[in-house]
């Protein structure tokens, strides 16, 4: 089929296309008129992604822009909103509405039927390139559906707040229910930290362990002075002992040459030897003069016997006494030593006693800031949302759009009836031009036009009978 013969087509069956095409315009435009008017009443609500936590002024990661908003259109359409929207507008106690859900007769609450009729005419629409999120609600009062589209905003933002409060009150019990063990844990290393401390007198470990340990390096340096000073009376005694072995005289020793005592005596002794030898020489053996020069010589030289044998049994004491205060020295500095390790010991305990003090009480400190953090959220009732225009009452319905529908029908009908004209050409075949004789493989000789004042003239003499019957068909070419 070529377009002329489709052409012809529609010419031979304009009544039929016109007819479809009338009825489907005038079907879809009483169908538009009669259906009831549906208003669309639009909130805009917008969410903010804030990165500042309003309880702890912490920075927060900023939400991934698609998925949060997907989330909250989620919400915004969950049946728990909806709920809240027939609880808040009392939707259900309407007396026609009851009347409906009796009807319907649906098992369960009138309220959650109610809430899932009002989901079916809801739409929200999240923006691309935004935050803002537009909540369309579509029924037949303009002034119910604006408060419907606002109340589905109210609900929203009611359960953002309840879904950020809620998890944050579960926290907050629980932190409650463990502060009560955390307490008694940080009381416990308390109280054996002091009952250690009392039992070992211990108030300051670090002042009493410097103090022992001055006293302690005090004790090692007089033990190494004093058993200095030991070796050397002990080389002295030595000595004293080898000359005397020896035969020689105790009066060569340095203690007794550098002794004062013994310095002064022998030269009052030299001075009375002097006396005496003088005197001798005058007097008789049996003057008194003579005697007495003699006995000072002679006490004199006892004086001096007596300083050198002090002389040497000091350095023989010196070294039993220095001995005697080396033992003494080495007691108290081995019972120093023992004083300070144990002094060490009680300070490694205490230290570990004083960790546990702090851990515990960090612990707790953490736990009680925590509780407090989380019933400041669950008490919380600041969210990120917030209505950005309200919905107000439409001025004009947007259901049925009647010059859409009427376009559309001419469009459709059209299309049908062209359908009908090819369907009648079909269910009647006849021959309207030479193409169609030449596809019965018959020649054709001329074809006669009739002038163009007389079209219908043509159109019959160009009607011929259908391809059925062939041999009239034929005839009259």
């Amino acid at each position: 089929m070529n377009f002329h013969q489709f052409i012809n087509i529609l010419l031979s069956h304009r009544t039929v296309v016109l007819s479809v095409l009338m009825m489907t315009v005038l079907t879809t435009l009483g169908i538009s008129l009669w259906l009831p008017k549906q208003y669309i009443a639009t909130t805009s609500i917008v969410v903010d992604q804030r990165s500042v936590d309003p309880v702890t002024g912490l920075t927060l990661p900023v939400q991934l822009l698609p998925g949060y908003i997907a989330t909250q259109v989620d919400v915004i359409s969950s049946h728990n909103v909806a709920r809240k929207v027939v609880d808040k507008l009392k939707l259900s106690e309407d007396a026609k509405t009851q009347a409906e859900f009796a009807k319907a007769k649906s098992v369960g609450d009138i309220r959650d039927w109610v809430a899932e009729s009002l989901l079916k005419k809801l739409e929200v629409k999240p923006s691309h390139e935004s935050s803002v999120m537009q909540v369309d609600f579509t029924f037949t009062d303009p002034h119910l559906a604006a408060n419907i589209a606002n109340a589905f905003a109210d609900a929203y933002i009611q359960t953002s707040i309840e879904l950020q409060a809620q998890p944050a009150k579960l926290s907050a019990d629980w932190f409650d229910s463990q502060m009560g063990s955390l307490r008694e844990n940080l009381e416990h290393a308390q109280s054996v930290l002091s009952t250690y401390q009392q039992q070992h007198g211990i108030v300051s470990t670090e002042d009493r362990i410097d103090l022992e340990n001055s006293r302690l390096s005090e004790l090692s340096r007089q033990l190494v002075e004093n058993q200095a000073r030991t070796s050397e009376l002990q080389s002295r005694k030595d000595l004293l002992a080898s000359t005397l072995k020896q035969g020689g005289s105790s009066e060569s020793l340095q203690e007794v040459l550098t002794s004062p005592v013994i310095q002064s005596l022998k030269a009052e002794l030299a001075k009375a030897e002097a006396k005496f030898a003088e005197l001798s020489k005058r007097i008789d053996v049996n003057h008194p003069q003579y005697k007495q020069a003699k006995a000072e010589v002679g006490s004199l030289k006892q004086r001096v016997q007596s300083e050198v044998r002090m002389v040497l049994d000091s350095i023989a004491g010196g070294v039993a006494s220095s001995n005697q205060r080396d033992k003494i020295i080495a007691n108290a500095l081995a019972e120093q030593k023992a004083k300070v390790l144990e002094l060490k010991k009680q300070h490694d305990e205490i230290r570990v006693l004083n960790r546990e003090v702090e851990n515990a009480q960090r612990i707790y400190d953490a736990a009680l800031q925590r509780a407090v953090q989380s019933r400041m959220e669950s008490e919380m009732r600041q969210t990120n949302t917030a209505v950005l225009n309200p919905a107000v009452p439409p001025q004009k319905p947007a259901k049925p759009k009647v010059l859409i529908n009427v376009i559309l029908s001419v469009f459709l009908g059209s299309i049908l009836g062209m359908g009908s004209a090819l369907a009648a050409e079909l269910m009647d075949r006849r021959v309207r031009s030479a193409f169609d004789v030449s596809e019965l493989a018959v020649p054709v000789f001329a074809v006669i036009s009739l002038p163009a004042a007389k079209p219908s003239r043509v159109a019959r003499l160009s009607h011929l009978d259908s391809p059925g019957d062939g041999s009239n068909n034929r005839g009259n070419a």
